[in-house]
């Protein structure tokens, strides 16, 4: 049954509708302070972010010494990152770095975050985090100085391989051809382990402990434990270590000046190294700007997918 509108029906349904009015009012009014606040980090990120890598990829399409005239190439400097050995040889070297940034921090990282979880209630387990900490709070330049010291022709790993014997294996483990980019790898894995492992461990923290005890219940050893319960339930940690660490290998720069400087002639010579030298060295700019184009989209191409992968499992 149909009610009759009356004269004051007009009247409430305007009162009805200012409250809505002022939230929406208020809503936009919120919206607006909410951009203001991030316009600062807006704008920095844009000058400092967006328009190096607009210029970036113009400049990439020129012939450019950083001063004078800048002719047109088109995709020349690509073409010769792609065919020039010494500039190929870089992205080989980057991705042979994964391997030691990458697959041993990851490896190594869950063994001993495992490890650690198993005597959490010792000192030892404190002393371990400690240590495993220090490469993360110790600046890259000192430590790669310190690595340079350590594996010298007179350095202390060679006194050790002496000291057991094998003083047919010693040598300048970082000025060697066959030695010198492993030797690099094994430095960015040392500085990578700590994260790894601290991560691993937060993940474990989350874990469930009667998951453990059900498996024991049923007969499962530690080995077991592990890659039936721990390793699953820390399927984005491992997907955010593999990012990090990945990242850090193809971006590689500061280890690698500081104890190589690319070298013995180009075996330690990476993406990042190599467009600074073409750059403020050679002053080929053109070239230095393709080389980097091609970094990022090596970086994007091998970091989606581990994000994705990673999205899905955990979905």
């Amino acid at each position: 049954m149909s009610v009759a509108r009356t004269a004051l029906d007009p009247v409430i349904d305007s009162v009805d509708d200012q409250p809505r009015a002022a939230k929406g009012t208020r809503r936009r009014g919120g919206q607006w302070i909410a951009w203001l606040f991030a316009a600062p980090a807006l704008a920095a990120y844009t000058v400092f972010v967006l328009v190096p890598m607009a210029r970036t990829v113009q400049y990439s399409f020129y012939e450019w010494d950083g001063i004078g005239a800048s002719p047109w190439v088109g995709f020349d400097n690509y073409v010769r990152v792609f065919t020039d050995p010494e500039l190929s040889g870089t992205i080989v070297n980057a991705f042979e770095l994964i391997v030691f940034f990458s697959g041993i921090p990851v490896v190594m990282g869950l063994a001993i975050a495992s490890t650690i979880r198993r005597i959490a209630t010792s000192r030892l387990a404190v002393v371990a985090r400690t240590v495993l900490f220090i490469p993360q709070v110790i600046p890259l330049v000192a430590a790669g100085i310190a690595w340079s010291w350590l594996m010298s022709s007179s350095g202390l790993v060679n006194q050790l391989l002496s000291s057991v014997g094998l003083d047919g294996v010693t040598r300048a483990w970082l000025g060697d051809f066959a030695t010198a980019l492993p030797a690099v790898g094994v430095i960015g894995a040392w500085v990578l382990l700590g994260l790894c492992t601290l991560l691993f461990l937060a993940g474990m923290s989350k874990i469930d402990p009667a998951l453990y005890e059900a498996a024991r219940i049923d007969g499962a050893g530690p080995l077991r434990e592990f890659f039936s319960i721990t390793v699953p339930s820390l399927r984005q940690e491992i997907g955010v270590c593999v990012t990090v660490t990945v990242i850090a290998a193809l971006a590689s720069f500061d280890i690698v000046y500081i104890v190589t400087q690319g070298g013995p002639g180009n075996t330690t010579m990476v993406p990042g190294l190599e467009i600074y030298y073409q750059a403020f060295v050679e002053r080929q700019v053109g070239v230095a700007s393709a080389l980097a184009v091609v970094l990022v989209v090596l970086v994007l191409v091998c970091v989606l997918p581990i994000q994705r992968l990673t999205r899905e499992e955990s979905s």
